[in-house]
């Protein structure tokens, strides 16, 4: 007899997100987000870091009022990391994705052919740069759906 208590799509695909966010050195927020094929192939992860080749113990990892002081200048979003580092063309793929994305994101993800877009955490909603992300995306026929529970990954290293 086959076991009942198996992880849903959602759920495995939602859990490498947070699994990918894991390796972000951000101290305060670590996203991550996994690109899936509509047959269910995983085909791109990434999290919010610096770009390759730099050594980020020579830049900011905070917040600062100074834009070039500040970790924003640098840091690749986990969604424009996943689209970048995918494998194959992404037409008609889902995004599973920790924290609603950004504008600047949005229109990666538009351009990058992704047709749905699955969320976790929706915690800045009331910003102006989601609230043209969701604008867009939309406009776009991204179709929009956020889990109604929360995904946790636990790994244990010996």
């Amino acid at each position: 007899m086959k076991r009942k208590s198996v992880l849903s799509w959602d759920d495995y695909f939602m859990g490498i997100a947070h699994l990918s966010a894991m390796r972000s050195k951000d101290p305060s927020t670590q996203v991550g987000a996994c690109i899936v094929t509509p047959a269910k192939r995983v085909v791109g992860i990434g999290y919010n870091g610096f770009p390759s080749g730099i050594d980020d113990d020579h830049f900011p990892w905070i917040e600062h009022e100074q834009y070039d002081e500040s970790k924003y200048a640098y840091v690749v979003h986990a969604e424009l990391n996943a689209i970048l580092n995918a494998t194959q063309k992404l037409d008609g793929c889902t995004m599973y994705v920790s924290l609603f994305p950004c504008n600047e994101c949005a229109k990666a993800i538009i351009q990058s052919g992704i047709k749905e877009l699955v969320y976790e955490d929706d915690k800045y909603a009331h910003t102006e740069a989601v609230k043209a992300s969701k604008r867009m995306l939309q406009a776009a026929h991204v179709t929009l759906r956020q889990l109604d529970h929360q995904v946790q990954v636990a790994v244990k290293i010996k």
